[in-house]
């Protein structure tokens, strides 16, 4: 299961779940990166 991601920007993100990770990485994308939206699977390729 992977929990961390870590955004080019700088921000690490961290999730108790994949669920979590999920939603965290789109609420940090939808505040920082307004113009970048990717898919579930996306968000999961990038993370660890």
């Amino acid at each position: 299961m992977k929990t961390r991601l870590n955004c080019p920007c700088g921000e690490h993100i961290r999730g108790t779940d994949e669920d979590d990770l999920i939603e965290k990485t789109r609420a940090h994308l939808a505040e920082k990166h307004p113009d970048h939206d990717y898919t579930r699977d996306e968000i999961l390729f990038i993370a660890y």
